[in-house]
Parts: structure tokens; C-alpha cells; sequence
């Protein structure tokens, strides 16, 4: 079994492990367990009653978080022409076409999101084997397959996430950071929840919201009520 330090047993002591609490008091115990010596990522795991296995009950979407994520988000925009000059006027990080490919080819992938025209995915579609494993590769579904790029790209560097379930039924993003005021971070997480209960596919029978867990990066999950009431603003 895995020895936790110090730092992590006195925030530990903070939260009954077995509780579920209302959001607001979830948030403002993560304040408080927030001990590390850099900023850290506040993190939402999400339990949902789905089979990802089923096509139908697959749980993917974009939110915009009207508080960022509190970093910089490196993007890539694999565009040509009026549409490159489009990607760097909103603040892409990286633009261009072949050059990018060839680098992703050699295994670079110093980038968070990458954006492209939906004419560059014929040549995209071959480094799946670079981009698939690491949830680098673009897709209509996310937003990051499109002929609007300079929109795009300013509401990813604004904060504009893409999450999607995992094959055991848990969504797990960042949604902020430790240094967010309490306020903020609930903003963030209502708005993430209440994408993820839009979503909720017809197929998905029983109780959707099966468990919500926060948490620092380097500290302990504390649990949230899951019951969507807790998330309306």
C-alpha cells in the first residue's frame, strides 16, 4: 500500500471519507487541503451509470468554463492560407501545416489541443498512432475539426475543454485551480456538471450521476452530493 506524506494525512483529517457533501462545502474543505508548494490543478472524477462499450451511451461534449482553467493552453492549428492567418490572429501558439505534421510524425507533441480545417484530417488521420493514445486528435464532435479556427481557438485559450468518458464510466478533467476563489471554482464545476447532465444519453438506464469526487492534485477526493440540484445556479 502506498505511504502518503505528511501534508497529505493532516488534509486528510479534514474530510470524513465516506461523506458526501454539498458543493459549497466541498469546495471550501478543497481550499483549505490545498497545501502543496505549487499551484494545483483542481480535479472533478465524475461516476456516471453508462456502458461506454455502447456507441449510444458514450458521453463526450465541450464546456467553456466562464473561469478558465488557470493555465496556459498550448494549441496547435494545422490550417493554410486566410485560415492559418485566421488561427494566429486569435492566438494559436503553433500554425502551419506540412512542417507540424512531419514534427508530430517524429513524435513531437509539445501542444495541449490541436485545431484543424476539416481539409487537413485526410493527412491527420495517419498519426493516429501519435495523437489517438494521447487525446490529441482533433474531432467534429469536440469542436476541434472546423472551418470557424479563429473562434475556436479563442474560446480554448479562454477555457474551453473537451471531456469524454472513460472505458470504466468516469469523466476526470481539470477544472481550475487551488488559487481560484471559492466562488469561481463552483462556477466552473456547475457549469462542467451541468454539460455532463445535458448529455445524458436515453439509452443510460438507473441513476446517472453515480459519484462525484474533487480533489487537488496532490490531495485527498472529497465527495460531492450527486444530485443535480446541487448544480443549478
Amino acid at each position: 500500500m502506498k505511504k502518503r506524506s505528511k501534508r497529505y494525512r493532516e488534509a486528510a483529517k479534514l474530510i470524513e471519507l465516506k461523506k458526501e457533501y454539498p458543493l459549497d462545502e466541498a469546495v471550501n474543505l478543497l481550499k483549505k487541503t490545498a497545501s502543496a508548494k505549487f499551484d494545483e490543478t483542481v480535479e472533478v472524477s465524475i461516476r456516471l451509470g453508462v456502458d461506454p462499450r455502447h456507441a449510444d451511451q458514450v458521453v463526450r461534449g465541450v464546456v467553456s468554463l466562464p473561469h478558465g482553467l488557470g493555465k496556459k493552453v498550448r494549441v496547435l492549428a494545422i490550417a493554410k492560407g486566410a485560415k492559418a492567418d485566421e488561427a494566429k490572429a486569435a492566438g494559436a501558439d503553433y500554425v502551419g501545416y506540412e512542417e507540424y505534421i512531419e514534427k508530430i510524425q517524429k513524435g513531437w507533441v509539445d501542444f495541449d489541443v490541436l485545431v484543424a480545417t476539416p481539409d487537413a484530417m485526410r493527412d491527420l488521420g495517419k498519426l493516429g498512432r501519435v495523437l489517438g493514445p494521447r487525446g490529441l486528435m482533433p474531432n467534429p464532435k469536440s469542436g476541434t475539426v472546423t472551418m470557424d479556427i479563429g473562434p475556436t481557438v479563442k474560446d480554448i485559450k479562454a477555457g474551453k475543454i473537451d471531456f469524454r468518458v472513460d472505458k470504466t464510466g468516469i469523466v476526470h478533467t481539470g477544472v481550475g485551480k487551488a488559487s481560484f476563489e471559492s466562488d469561481k471554482l463552483k462556477d466552473n464545476i456547475k457549469s462542467l456538471m451541468q454539460t455532463i447532465i445535458r448529455l445524458k444519453p436515453s439509452a443510460a438506464k438507473g441513476a446517472y450521476l453515480r459519484s462525484i469526487c474533487i480533489s487537488n492534485t496532490m490531495g485527498p477526493g472529497i465527495r460531492i452530493i450527486p444530485n443535480p440540484s446541487e448544480f443549478q445556479d
